[in-house]
């Protein structure tokens, strides 16, 4: 993979992870239960989560790939066809960044240990049909054939992983600064992130058919 490929990877992975999904939702939650600092606990279990699922996608498309580079460029198709349909799905959204009540206090304030904290993260990312699908459509349009799938996975996970965390720690921070006056619509964001998922998944499109 080529420098320039990995900033393109590191941009898709910024906007994915910074739309706010399962993962973030229980980051801003437990932020506001246990506090900022023990919420550090659940983001980790959701990074173990990124790497198992990520992990299990790279095994399918190692699989794939060994049986036939047809099948495999077939994949990637289908991975940037993907990609279009989270756009059109995204810029049509109108949910809200974080929901109106993210940043109120809960009514009943529940201690929980690191290690439940911890797992209830993993749980979070290991049950989200989505992530395995994205992995599945992103990482086959930065996968090297004939290159140790091993590193690449390491590669683009830890830097999937990162912004994961960024993003958590992104959030945490606005919550305690606004303190429930949250945004309820982000139109704007929704269409800027679309229209760079479908312009991502054309592009690909794109050079999948002069290559062929």
């Amino acid at each position: 993979m080529t420098f320039a490929h990995w900033l393109l990877f590191c941009g898709v992975s910024l906007l994915m992870c910074f739309t706010p999904g399962p993962a973030v939702l229980l980051a801003v939650s437990n932020s506001v239960d246990v506090g900022p600092r023990r919420t550090v606990f659940s983001s980790l279990g959701s990074v173990i989560g990124i790497f198992a699922v990520s992990g299990l996608a790279m095994i399918g498309m190692g699989t794939i790939l060994s049986l036939s580079a047809d099948a495999f460029l077939v994949m990637k198709v289908v991975g940037a066809m993907y990609l279009i349909w989270l756009g059109i799905k995204r810029w049509r959204s109108k949910d809200p960044l974080i929901g109106n009540d993210a940043g109120l206090a809960p009514v009943e304030r529940r201690e929980r240990k690191n290690w439940q904290l911890l797992t209830q993260g993993l749980g979070v990312s290991l049950t989200n049909p989505k992530a395995i699908l994205f992995f599945s459509a992103l990482f086959p349009q930065f996968i090297v054939p004939g290159e140790p799938l091993w590193m690449q996975y390491l590669l683009l996970t830890t830097t999937f992983a990162i912004w994961a965390l960024v993003s958590h720690a992104f959030y945490v921070a606005l919550i305690a600064l606004v303190k429930g006056h949250v945004v309820a619509h982000a139109k704007l964001f929704n269409r800027f992130v679309g229209a760079t998922f479908i312009a991502l998944g054309l592009g690909l499109l794109q050079a999948r058919h002069k290559l062929g």
